[in-house]
This record gives C-alpha cells, sequence and structure tokens, in this order.
C-alpha cells in the first residue's frame, strides 16, 4: 500500500522501521526473519503492481523470494539453534512419504533424493498459495482504498463471483 500510495522511498522506510520496531521488541534475529522475506515482499509486491504486472509474473516472483527467505530462515535458525533444522524437515517428509506409500500400497522406499524433492516442491507450493492470497486480500481490500493492484485473470475473477 506504501509503494503504491507514496513509492519507493516510503515502501523501504517502513520496511527498515518495521525491521528496526521488531529488532527492538523481539531481538535482532527475529526481526531479520521478518523482513527476509516478508519485508521484502511487501516491497516486491508494491513494485510489481504499481508497474501493472500480471498476476503470474508477481506470485511467480513473490513464490520465489518466498522460496528463498524460507530456505534463509531454515538456515538461520538452524545457525542460532545449532540444529539442523533441514535434516529434520528431511525426516518429517521421509515419514509422510513412507506413510502415503503405504497407503497406496506401493512396496517403495523414498530416496534421500526423492524426499528432498518433495521438501522443496512442498515449500514452493506453500509459497504460491501465500503468494496468491496476498493477491486476492489485495485485490479486494485495495481496490477499496482508491489504490487498485492489477486486475487477476478471468478464471479469478468467475471463482470470485466478481464480473
Amino acid at each position: 500500500l506504501l509503494y503504491l500510495r507514496w513509492g519507493s522511498r516510503s515502501a523501504w522506510m517502513a520496511a527498515l522501521v518495521s525491521w528496526l520496531l521488531l529488532s527492538v521488541l523481539m531481538g535482532p534475529p527475529r526481526s531479520i526473519l521478518f523482513l527476509m522475506p516478508y519485508g521484502l515482499m511487501g516491497v516486491l509486491l508494491g513494485v510489481l503492481w504499481r508497474r501493472r504486472a500480471r498476476w503470474s509474473v508477481s506470485i511467480g516472483l513473490a513464490a520465489l523470494l518466498g522460496t528463498v527467505g524460507f530456505f534463509f530462515r531454515i538456515w538461520l535458525t538452524s545457525m542460532l539453534l545449532g540444529e539442523d533444522l533441514w535434516l529434520y524437515a528431511t525426516n518429517q517428509v521421509t515419514d509422510l512419504l513412507e506413510w502415503l506409500f503405504i497407503k497406496l500400497g506401493l512396496l517403495f522406499q523414498p530416496s534421500l533424493v526423492m524426499v528432498q524433492a518433495a521438501v522443496v516442491v512442498m515449500i514452493i507450493a506453500s509459497r504460491v498459495v501465500y503468494a496468491f492470497t496476498v493477491h486476492l486480500v489485495a485485490w479486494l481490500l485495495l481496490d477499496r482504498l482508491g489504490n487498485p493492484i492489477p486486475r487477476p485473470p478471468k478464471w479469478v475473477q468467475v471463482l470470485m463471483d466478481y464480473e
């Protein structure tokens, strides 16, 4: 909203002030976890919406930034805790895949590459859903505030009964 109303400088200042406020309230590690990806994603979406980018482009870039941000969060949290959270995620997805294979009646042991690919696919899928949800909320709210974002694809308008 800040980028749409007042431009780049305001959006970056808001991200920085949010980071500083969270740094004071919750400590520097938590504020860094906010800034990457959510603070940067807010600025990125503001840039894309002001330039009237299509939803597929802005959702794709936001999902990419969210995925990179997720791996950054895993890395930073692992460093701070002294534990390997990627190993934990891999173990959880291994259990999920084994359960799924048993339910499907497949006698198959998932390989490490398959498990890690499944983890990455799940992360990307969750980031796409998050970016799509942010777009839907922004489309419905910012239009009413007088700062509309680009119109969604036709199928979304039909799905939301907004014609």
